[in-house]
């Protein structure tokens, strides 16, 4: 969370201004890599965006060459590690106060060792005010952006690559934000900007959209009104002002004309009859904090009611609200979105945005950006980076609202491929990743929490352990340790803070905060033991399970996949038992899982449709690396090859837990061809195909996955997916409906989870599911 109050602790030789609190190289990152630059300067906030590269470590695997050998030695790991440096594509926006400006642009300068732009857009007023003090700062030429296009593009950005960026606001929630799935297809929808006046804008597609209406009522007449109404000349204040009034002092009420409810219309007793219709008749002096209330109430109803009634002539039910006149502020979100409710009949939803005061910083960016097309990309909220949402309650976090949060941060991190929704979602539209949601569920959220602090000391051995040859390694992993403490802290205290809170988004979390200490992957060596264990058994497992007759084949070949799914370095039940007895292997893992019937069962039922006709095609999403893969998934594999099946199968693109990647599966896989002829021949033939999901999480979201996977489910035909493990199949998916036949299997292996769930540790998930017909 970037912590920027006026404290007056900033660091004494900076050419910032003394109170703020974060290092300035901490609030501008990377700038001395900084490719491109945009700025959107409103009437009191800036927003910088650029673009730079960041260099960071990754952990590379490729086979030895065995060229000149004879044969290969016994104790040789199966293939080699090396860390490589590699460079990624970040874009940074950067909020902070007009005050700050000139300071900021100082800074730049400074650290500006060769930006390739000559260039940098500008929008917003403030561009034509600012314009000469940025040129001759930063020996840039200014090219002034239009608002209402660079809005525009700025929100399509975010919705399209922020799954948590849209949210409605529930007045008596706690918390009191509830975010919306991204739909697969934004378009059409309404954007309803309030900053001095209003403008109201339908965005049809990328690039087509139409001024369709406005008002000159808006944020400048609260502003303005409220000045000549209280005397209060800043916004912020009359905001303050505001949340502590109360409007039913000065509006008339429907119950103050009809002595209760207007039975006939179906009006509530409380509903404003009249905004400030008591002052007129009244002989009191009024409060400003009343009359600002009213103020408030009465301009964001107008604007509610104006938004609807565009709405609903569009046909049109989601309205997005931004602007300089929201703020975040609940008392104006409140009162949009009952307005809206209200002369909507629920139909029309009011939605606001996490990231709205980005919006035409983003959009000048990408205008500046065209020739090297950002939206080929997908892009995503990089967690370690970014400050989160603030609560909107005043009571909630007092001390958070004090700071007042000078400078604010996002961070986006560019995907190496497209993502996109697995075509077999059978309503991508309403599918959610998330099994439980943690912002709702308070009892779970302590939990987790709880769980993910006191499995840090853990996190922090492994990444040291993992470089022993790196001198700074524990001074890295120590920072670490302090950025995801931090960040565990925030969101117990504003669990909204990043969206939606998942036990997915504090494993995602984790993982970004150990890339940024240059921690690519801490459990390469861990994955490249086991992968060497259990290859030397393959052979005898798959023998074994040729001995068998067809039926106790099946079983044994599921109980296989549970048990290799037993071994998850990322689950503590399981890590303690590996780390005090390195002779647990497969066999143990078997006799560790419950014994039939499993806690969800329907073995018999797969078993019953294994005797029909083979699949055309499996998709299946594998978990760990080792026993899981090689011992339980391709023994699986194998005898769907051999009844005719083609595989499709997707490993994570990037490192998290001991999960395996793409790269491992490739080298796993010609190792095990070099053994099996039936492997051999379905790779050789393409009937086995291997691909990455796009993903580098331990959980898994179908509606962002590597574009080429998606391509090739569809040209292939699949009829069968298969999830395998706890967060791809328990913590994401479980509930995930899809329009072919589906395996979700996994052993649960945390004993909060599967109490909670009715079950026991080693309790055994086996979900056959067909769609309707």
């Amino acid at each position: 969370m970037a912590e920027c109050g006026a404290s007056g602790s900033g660091s004494s030789g900076d050419s910032l201004d003394k109170s703020i609190t974060l290092p300035p190289d901490e609030i501008f990152r990377n700038l001395e890599n900084a490719k491109r630059f945009a700025i959107d300067i409103g009437g009191s906030l800036t927003k910088l965006a650029y673009y730079s590269t960041v260099q960071h470590k990754v952990a590379k695997v490729r086979s030895f060459d065995y060229s000149g050998k004879d044969t290969e030695q016994d104790h040789e790991p199966p293939y080699e590690i090396s860390v490589q440096e590699e460079v990624t594509a970040r874009l940074h926006f950067v909020k902070f106060e007009n005050t700050y400006i000139e300071a900021c642009l100082d800074f730049i300068k400074d650290h500006l060792v060769n930006t390739e732009t000559k260039v940098i857009q500008a929008t917003g007023g403030g561009a034509y005010k600012f314009k000469d003090l940025i040129e001759e700062k930063l020996q840039l030429k200014v090219d002034k952006e239009d608002v209402m296009t660079c809005l525009i593009k700025g929100c399509n950005f975010v919705l399209k690559n922020i799954p948590h960026e849209a949210f409605v606001y529930q007045k008596d929630s706690d918390p009191e934000f509830r975010f919306q799935t991204n739909h697969p297809n934004i378009f059409p929808y309404l954007l309803v900007n309030i900053g001095s006046g209003v403008s109201i804008v339908k965005v049809e597609t990328e690039d087509r959209f139409e001024w369709i209406g406005g008002s000159s009522i808006g944020g400048g007449t609260f502003w303005g009104l409220g000045a000549l109404l209280t005397k209060t000349k800043k916004f912020d204040e009359l905001l303050q002002l505001a949340s502590r009034g109360q409007h039913t002092n000065v509006d008339m009420l429907v119950q103050d004309i009809y002595g209760g409810a207007h039975e006939t219309l179906g009006l509530s007793g409380n509903l404003i009859a009249s905004s400030f219709g008591k002052s007129a008749t009244a002989d009191q002096e009024f409060s400003k904090e009343d009359m600002a209330k009213s103020l408030l109430h009465m301009i964001s109803n107008d604007i509610g009611q104006l938004a609807c009634l565009y709405a609903r002539l569009h046909c049109l039910d989601r309205v997005y609200f931004g602007g300089f006149f929201i703020r975040g502020h609940p008392v104006t979100m409140r009162t949009i979105t009952y307005s809206i409710n209200f002369f909507s009949k629920g139909e029309v939803q009011a939605l606001f945005l996490r990231h709205e005061g980005y919006l035409g910083a983003i959009g000048a960016f990408l205008k500046g950006a065209e020739q090297d097309n950002p939206n080929q990309y997908s892009w995503g909220e990089n967690y370690a980076g970014s400050s989160g949402l603030m609560s909107s309650s005043p009571e909630l976090c007092p001390t958070q609202r004090a700071r007042s949060g000078t400078f604010d941060l996002l961070e986006m991190d560019r995907l190496e491929r497209p993502l996109v929704n697995l075509p077999l979602l059978l309503d991508p539209s309403s599918y959610v990743p998330d099994t439980v949601d943690l912002t709702d569920d308070a009892l779970a959220r302590k939990y987790w929490l709880t769980c993910f602090e006191e499995a840090l000391d853990g996190v922090v051995k492994r990444a040291v352990a993992s470089q022993p040859g790196s001198v700074d390694a524990a001074e890295r992993a120590e920072k670490f340790r302090q950025k995801y403490w931090n960040k565990l802290q925030t969101l117990r205290h504003q669990p909204f803070a990043y969206g939606t809170l998942t036990v997915r988004s504090l494993l995602d979390t984790r993982e970004h905060c150990l890339n940024e200490f240059n921690f690519p992957d801490p459990y390469s060596k861990v994955k490249q033991k086991d992968n060497g264990v259990a290859l030397k058994c393959f052979q005898r497992v798959v023998s074994a399970l040729d001995a068998l007759d067809w039926e106790e084949r099946q079983l044994a070949l599921v109980k296989g996949l549970l048990a290799g799914n037993v071994f998850d370095w990322g689950a503590k039940a399981v890590s303690d038992v590996l780390e005090s007895d390195p002779q647990f292997g497969f066999e143990e893992a078997k006799k560790k899982l419950q014994e039939r019937p499993w806690l969800v069962d329907s073995y018999s039922k797969w078993l019953q449709r294994l005797k029909g006709p083979p699949h055309k095609c499996a998709l299946i999403f594998a978990d760990n690396s080792g026993v899981d893969v090689i011992l339980g998934v391709f023994p699986f594999v194998r005898e769907l090859l051999s009844r005719g099946t083609e595989v499709i199968l997707a490993c994570n693109s990037g490192p998290a837990l001991n999960d395996v990647t793409y790269s491992e599966s490739l080298i796993v896989a010609e190792r095990i061809a070099a053994m099996d002829p039936v492997i051999h021949s379905a790779l050789r033939e393409e009937r086995l195909l291997l691909v990455q999901t796009g993903s580098s999480s331990p959980c898994l979201d179908l509606s962002r996955l590597d574009k080429g996977l998606a391509v090739l489910v569809r040209e292939r035909g699949a009829d069968l997916v298969v999830i395998e493990g706890m967060g791809r199949a328990v913590h994401t998916n479980y509930h995930a409906a899809l329009c072919c036949e589906s395996l979700k299997l996994a052993v649960i292996k945390n004993s909060w989870l599967a109490e909670r769930l009715g079950g026991q540790l080693f309790s055994v998930i086996f979900k056959y599911e067909v769609p309707a017909e």
